[in-house]
């Protein structure tokens, strides 16, 4: 297959690396990076040393853009095209790639941002596209993962979600190998939430742990939050079944106690007294759930949806509460059933 891959972050790099690296049928892959300068480093040193160092790229893996310009021969013929940045850019690689009629398929896990000012909610991958690119091919590449671990062939399994199946069928055959596992699931929107959500509960069990409050709050937090999870995936129209899989229950497990999980290294460090400002610079990545957790709440309150432990994440990075008083403000809720 000819695959491209838009966006050379630490998850972009490492499923390019993984599919140019597929034993007996290795892909023709081509790495996009919007930054010259950094195409440059990775051709003198042979890896990403800024965000997967010491891994080092496959001889067939193909980069663009020391000089900005867009992969526009690879993509004429690509049998897939996977974007890999973050939700903020995810309209506009689409509204870039409108005219192609190959399968196209994105890595970011959130909902978008508003508009400023604007009364509008948050939108997941798909309801982007249903905006600016109907009549793509598209779906997405989700489940628990952390970049290093793919790229380093260590043995992980994703999920390629899409209401088409061409585009289910791609991502399995560009991905499925000896060491990453790919299921095909239709329901997209399932995936999209479980992606979206688990970021921001990953702060919260980041939080408890830097509190030291043991693993049966971590346990509580984790079980709570797949709860609230399930609850606003169902108010959108997932399938229950989705959140008890890879792109639900795995990733979050994941995500919160994963060393490696940057949302969840925040809540540590929020924890230890630092600003958010502080945490997050000190990452030197992205870490999507400080960016999704209030459009995540906010679409859940548009939803009628009950998500305590979210919205105290929300007051947390907006400091309206300390991390301790956080905390409490969960153990202070009133009882109730534990379907509910």
């Amino acid at each position: 297959m000819n695959i491209v891959v838009l966006g050379a972050g630490a998850w972009g790099t490492a499923l390019a690396i993984s599919a140019a690296s597929l034993p007996g049928r290795p892909h023709r892959v081509s790495l996009w990076a919007r930054d010259a300068a950094q195409v440059a480093a990775m051709r003198a040193d042979g890896e990403n040393r800024r965000y997967l160092p010491q891994v080092a790229l496959p001889p067939g893996l193909s980069l663009h853009g020391p000089s900005g310009e867009w992969p526009a021969e690879a993509l004429q013929i690509a049998d897939l095209v996977v974007i890999a940045t973050p939700m903020a850019a995810l309209r506009g690689m689409l509204e870039r790639l409108v005219d192609l009629d190959v399968p196209v398929a994105w890595l970011c896990k959130g909902f978008e941002a508003p508009v400023a000012g604007s009364d509008a909610a948050g939108l997941l991958g798909h309801e982007i596209r249903a905006q600016v690119a109907p009549g793509l091919k598209t779906g997405i590449l989700s489940g628990p993962s952390f970049a290093l671990e793919v790229a380093l062939g260590q043995p992980t399994a994703l999920v390629a979600a899409s209401e088409c199946a061409d585009v289910r069928s791609a991502l399995v055959a560009a991905f499925h190998g000896p060491s990453l596992r790919v299921y095909a699931n239709e329901d997209i929107v399932g995936v999209e939430v479980g992606g979206a959500v688990k970021n921001v509960l990953a702060i919260a069990t980041g939080l408890c742990d830097g509190l030291n409050l043991g693993l049966n709050a971590r346990a509580a937090l984790i079980t709570r939050g797949l709860a609230e999870m399930t609850r606003l995936g169902l108010a959108l129209g997932a399938r229950a079944e989705t959140f008890m899989g890879l792109s639900g229950l795995g990733d979050l497990v994941l995500t919160a106690t994963g060393d490696l999980s940057r949302n969840r290294k925040v809540g540590q460090l929020l924890a230890q007294g630092l600003s958010l400002q502080q945490a997050v610079d000190s990452l030197g990545h992205v870490a999507e759930g400080v960016y999704s957790a209030r459009t995540v709440v906010q679409r859940a309150q548009l939803m009628e949806v009950d998500m305590p432990i979210s919205e105290a994440v929300v007051a947390l990075l907006d400091g309206k509460l300390p991390p301790a008083q956080a905390v409490v403000a969960l153990m202070g809720r009133d009882p109730k059933d534990e379907t509910q």
